[in-house]
């Protein structure tokens, strides 16, 4: 969950809020579609900016390559975006701030559930897939090492390097929590870096391990293999859209778009995306359009 699911510091991010909310312009008569800063998020943006033209009939300003979870947020409150694609267990935690339910209660209805009850705007129904964070080391140290799930990977992680988004290494779901939950250590801090930068990281032997996305198209294309959480420390990161009740009232054909996407996206379709704009530098537009197409959108 991105995928996800980056913030470069807490001054340089406060900066900013504050001018989402206190300098922002009048509200656009057009409906505005938001995503964060990888490729997932402007991909599930661009599906939903599609989609509510394809309904209303209007033409739909987008903003995309907002930096991280909480300037979407910020954004959303403010009215600079009328709706954008979150994941629910980024909501839950970064979003929120509440703590990660127990193991038991960890599952995708009762996450959704909670972030319904607590979120200010519509939560809608999810798109279909998740996008949990993955622990993704290179497929050649998996086969020699005998590594499968991240438990595993325990005995070798200290003598590994690790490679974190920033907003991983802050999120109460991230980093610590996974430390402490498998009893892990690494050599040395974890190098911080773009989610864009992760896999070629890895692949160039910069780092070791890499906390990913589970739908990031780069995983299979260079032969990654992806550890499973045996411990079910993540929680569910259902994908779905969160919209302004004050825009729904203002423009019913989002309410129309969203039922229409709503369980439309598997995670190999949403992969397959991913890799179309990342691997094969296809025009993020196009590959939607194409994906719409063939679901009958």
């Amino acid at each position: 969950m991105s995928a996800r699911h980056g913030t470069v510091g807490l001054v340089l991010v406060l900066a900013v809020c504050m001018g989402l909310t206190a300098c922002a312009p009048p509200r656009s008569s057009r409906i505005t579609i938001g995503a964060k800063n990888f490729t997932e998020q402007v991909v599930l943006g661009e599906l939903l900016a599609q989609q509510i033209e394809s309904v209303t009939g209007e033409k739909v300003d987008r903003r995309f390559y907002l930096a991280g979870s909480y300037l979407c947020q910020q954004a959303l409150v403010s009215g600079r975006i009328d709706g954008y694609v979150e994941y629910t267990g980024t909501a839950l935690t970064a979003i929120l701030k509440q703590p990660l339910p127990p193991m038991g209660q960890r599952d995708a209805a009762t996450v959704l559930r909670r972030v319904s009850d607590l979120y200010g705007v519509k939560v809608e129904a999810p798109l279909g897939f998740e996008n949990t964070f993955a622990m993704v080391v290179r497929g050649d140290d998996a086969r020699r090492l005998g590594l499968k799930t991240i438990s595993d990977a325990v005995k070798v992680a200290p003598q590994w390097r690790l490679g974190v988004g920033y907003e991983f290494q802050e999120r109460p779901d991230g980093l610590r929590g996974l430390e402490a939950a498998y009893g892990l250590k690494f050599a040395g801090d974890p190098r911080t870096m773009d989610l864009g930068l992760l896999y070629r990281a890895l692949a160039s032997g910069q780092v070791d391990m890499v906390a990913g996305n589970s739908t990031d198209g780069p995983i299979r294309a260079l032969g990654f293999t992806v550890l499973q959480d045996d411990r079910h420390y993540f929680p569910p990161y259902q994908a779905v859209a969160l919209i302004r009740e004050d825009s729904l009232k203002k423009h019913p054909g989002i309410q129309v778009a969203t039922d229409r996407l709503a369980g439309k996206v598997s995670a190999d379709e949403i992969r397959a995306m991913n890799d179309a704009v990342d691997g094969q530098h296809r025009d993020v537009g196009e590959v939607v359009r194409e994906f719409r197409k063939g679901k009958g959108l």
